[in-house]
């Protein structure tokens, strides 16, 4: 029994790094600017992770039952739209705030390359006063996210394992480290996420703009192929 816990344990730290999580993680955290905020966003993803998890394992331990393939690919397409709306949200962030790059200097110090946002220009003022980020005790839509993708992946295996084996209470403690395992997998890979983003946050704006960018366009890429490679096969009879 000790084996099986401390492999669903494992197994959990691993499901916390598929590339669609980690993707869903990256655009959130991107925003973000200080270790403990990114750390943070990282653990109440697994938190809403693994709500669900325990939610739907409840129901198949209970029910001796698991999630229908047709719905589980209608499952993991919405998460493929979801990662398509988070990677273009931060995009459109960037191209609204215009930020460019241009040689800047203080004084009698040597030029140096700077970047510069329009997003305080006066005809944004009414934007500025109004649209702006007022970080929450409880980020919630990161919550919501790891709620979201508590279905997909290999969660459903997960399930599967869960209502299969003998006593309910065993298959409760191995959901229930699973998802210990995905908020200290998440936690961790978010504090390695942190380091670049917060560092080049606070001194190099130009390679933060950068990193923001590729974290964009890798999510909103991944999830076209997470679409794509749902419904293809739906869509072509293979």
């Amino acid at each position: 029994m000790l084996s099986v816990l401390a492999l669903g344990l494992l197994l959990g730290m691993q499901h916390a790094l598929e590339a669609d999580h980690v993707a869903a993680v990256s655009a959130i955290a991107a925003r973000q600017t200080t270790v403990r905020r990114i750390v943070a966003h990282g653990a109440v993803w697994g938190v809403g992770h693994t709500l669900t998890l325990m939610a739907v394992s409840g129901l198949a331990i209970i029910l001796g039952t698991t999630i229908v393939a047709g719905f589980e690919r209608w499952l993991e397409t919405a998460v493929g739209f979801m990662l398509v709306a988070l990677g273009g949200q931060l995009i459109y962030r960037l191209v609204r705030d215009r930020i460019h790059f241009h040689m800047h200097r203080h004084g009698n110090e040597a030029a140096h390359l700077h970047a510069h946002s329009h997003a305080g220009d006066p005809d944004d003022h009414a934007r500025l006063n109004h649209d702006h980020d007022h970080p929450r005790a409880l980020p919630i839509r990161t919550l919501l996210v790891g709620v979201m993708q508590g279905l997909s992946g290999s969660a459903a295996l997960l399930i599967l394992t869960a209502s299969s084996v003998q006593s309910p209470m065993l298959g409760f403690a191995y959901v229930g480290l699973f998802g210990l395992g995905s908020v200290a997998g998440m936690a961790a890979l978010s504090a390695i996420i942190a380091v670049p983003l917060a560092y080049s946050a606070r001194f190099l704006t130009w390679a933060h703009g950068g990193l923001q960018g590729v974290v964009g366009l890798g999510t909103v890429g991944l999830g076209i192929k997470v679409i794509i490679d749902t419904q293809w096969p739906a869509l072509t009879g293979l």
